[in-house]
């Protein structure tokens, strides 16, 4: 193994690791300004304790990035690639349990690995965001993102995207190469002409069909 392949292994690992622990400070925010808040255990029986009325507020996730982009440009893509991932998993999957919100995951990285989409977790979640209509996930034009997140549901995404990027969750293609997918509820037009491969919760994937069938 060459120098510079070894270099080059030891910055992919170390970048994952920032990615990660970056996730985790963002994440972990509330829950760590909780207990720096909180009075040492010897000296509660002899301190006041005040209740205040206000909310701890999350690390600003965007700042962090801000910061990180002119240190380490690299490092911040991953961060940004996280955020996308875990806006995916939350807007389009809250509700479906983390075997509906890995679902959701192939599909991105099935597009990723497909011809005719970006090359980029961003880039694939946030096409046709330039359209007045077309957007490819349906979170990113109707203005769901403007609006307040569950801290809980938001949490868990965050989590989850993390250990998909980190490979500590792996992708075992539940779908069967799906690129599409729809709520059960409704049905467009272009599922006609794709594949149905599978129904998960309250979720239809589709993925392209075969090229002996496509007229």
């Amino acid at each position: 193994m060459t120098n510079n392949l070894i270099y080059t292994l030891w910055r992919a690992d170390r970048m994952l690791a920032g990615a990660l622990a970056m996730v985790m400070v963002a994440v972990g925010g509330i829950a760590g300004a909780a207990l720096v808040d909180h009075p040492h255990t010897d000296k509660v029986a002899v301190l006041p304790v005040a209740v205040s009325s206000q909310v701890t507020k999350a690390p600003d996730t965007k700042a962090m990035l801000a910061e990180v982009s002119a240190a380490d440009p690299a490092l911040a893509e991953l961060v940004s690639e996280h955020r996308c991932l875990s806006e995916a998993l939350y807007y389009e999957a809250r509700g479906e349990g983390q075997r509906g919100q890995m679902a959701v995951a192939e599909v991105i990285f099935h597009r990723l690995r497909s011809n005719g989409y970006p090359k980029t977790i961003c880039g694939v979640v946030n096409q046709g965001e330039e359209l007045t209509k077309g957007c490819q996930f349906s979170f990113v034009c109707n203005g769901a993102r403007s609006k307040p997140k569950n801290g809980k549901a938001w949490m868990k995404a965050q989590m989850l995207a993390a250990r998909i990027m980190t490979r500590m969750d792996r992708l075992h293609d539940i779908t069967a190469d799906a690129t599409h997918f729809h709520a059960a509820s409704i049905r467009p037009d272009w599922a006609g002409h794709l594949e149905k491969t599978i129904q998960i919760g309250n979720h239809v994937f589709y993925r392209d069909l075969p090229r002996a069938r496509q007229s």
